[in-house]
């Protein structure tokens, strides 16, 4: 598709339209009033949200230094999911799958070579059976697999089928690879599965998932045993998030003032980023916030007055709590969140340990810490490697997957 000079005008013209009242400066103005003002602590009817640990700060450090610092934690495991995304087959099967890789830094192959892979399988019709099973070894005893059924619903399908197989197979993954871990795991993504914590807001059909239905529940349940045996072990558990969505702070001080940003990540890169007296960003160095304790939105049921939606804790509930810092970028103008259960961050030594590890790998990276980018890199699954596995599903269904007329338009594989 192309657009003729007199449409791309014609576009640009109407965007053009469109007033923009209030300059930038006055916002960032607004973001620091936020920072400085709403944060130490957050409350959004009448419950505390946002919590600083320790001081309320803003930092900085020179990219260079902070690339060229020892790392705190000897030896570092990332850990990634990666699906075929949801497909709907004609024979009325919607399926996912999904494989978890952990990666090491120094490398080990053997541990690359290891994978956990979940098929997650949704059927309406009462009279079949998905084979649910256990785990069953492949690879030559490398990698293991296993069959859930998705508990059955009217609708949102696709979503039950992703979130079931992306977070078993991390959560099992990183249950499995556990022990070899000796200094640090950080989960590409949160450090539990927001994904489906956010099914309490999203429709009640799937609300009504986290209080009835087993498989769901035993998925949260792993995430919180897995925060306990690492805290048990002493070993920090850390998630690293490159695509933040949250509104949190924004929803709760949209009452009190303007919010003139689109979500949370918005924000904080306001009150981050650094420009010079022309209004030119600088980019020589870091900046980064202290550490929150989070308790709204998809934080709440993990967090000390939450109810880990009736899930047992074996420790104190105030430990489980998401804490965050976040760190921006000025070269790729990105802003990067980092979290950790309570447990860990209420330590200042820890803590300070768990920021000076991000801020180095960070910097010396140009993105994504170097264990993260491993194990993205390890569970992955291209599109090539997609499109073969669907025409392989096809063949073992007897049945073609379900297309549209979307498919014929954009030319997608399969």
């Amino acid at each position: 598709m192309t657009l003729d000079p007199v449409h791309f005008e014609g576009i640009a013209r109407l965007a053009g339209r469109i007033s923009q009242r209030v300059d930038s400066t006055e916002h960032e103005a607004v973001a620091e009033t936020v920072f400085e003002e709403f944060l130490d602590p957050l409350y959004h009817n009448g419950r505390q949200i946002l919590e600083p640990v320790g001081e309320l700060r803003r930092r900085r450090i020179d990219i260079e230094d902070a690339a060229l610092r020892e790392s705190p934690f000897p030896t570092q495991h990332g850990l990634d999911s990666g699906t075929i995304n949801p497909t709907t087959f004609t024979n009325g099967l919607v399926l996912d799958v999904a494989q978890a890789a952990m990666a090491a830094v120094p490398s080990d192959l053997e541990l690359h070579r290891s994978r956990s892979v979940v098929t997650t399988a949704h059927s309406n019709d009462p009279t079949v059976d998905c084979g649910e099973d256990e785990w069953s070894a492949f690879d030559s005893g490398y990698s293991r697999g296993r069959v859930l059924q998705a508990p059955r619903v009217n609708r949102y399908e696709e979503a039950v089928v992703h979130a079931l197989s992306l977070y078993l197979a991390e959560v099992s993954h990183a249950t499995l690879q556990a022990d070899v871990v000796d200094d640090l795991l950080i989960l590409d993504g949160p450090i539990y599965p927001k994904g489906l914590l956010a099914w309490a807001d999203r429709h009640p059909e799937l609300a009504e998932l986290l209080v009835e239905e087993e498989r769901p529940r035993d998925v949260i349940a792993r995430y919180i045993g897995l925060v306990e045996r690492f805290a048990d072990r002493g070993v920090p558990l850390s998630g690293f998030i490159k695509n933040g969505g949250s509104k949190v702070i924004t929803r709760a001080v949209r009452g009190k003032t303007r919010a003139p940003w689109v979500d949370d990540a918005a924000f904080f890169e306001r009150v981050l980023k650094r420009t010079d007296a022309d209004g030119d960003r600088l980019t020589d160095q870091l900046t980064f916030t202290n550490w929150f304790r989070s308790r709204g939105g998809v934080d709440e049921p993990l967090s000390a007055d939450g109810d880990a939606l009736g899930l047992a804790r074996s420790r104190a509930p105030e430990e489980y709590e998401v804490t965050f810092f976040c760190v921006y970028d000025p070269r790729s103008e990105l802003l990067f969140r980092v979290e950790a259960p309570a447990v860990f961050t209420r330590d200042p030594e820890t803590r300070k340990a768990l920021t000076m590890q991000f801020l180095r790998d960070i910097a010396h990276e140009g993105g994504p810490p170097l264990a993260v980018a491993k194990a993205d890199e390890l569970a992955r699954i291209s599109r090539e490697e997609r499109a073969a596995l669907i025409r392989s599903i096809e063949q073992r269904f007897d049945a073609d997957r379900d297309r549209s007329y979307d498919d014929e338009r954009w030319g997608l594989v399969a």
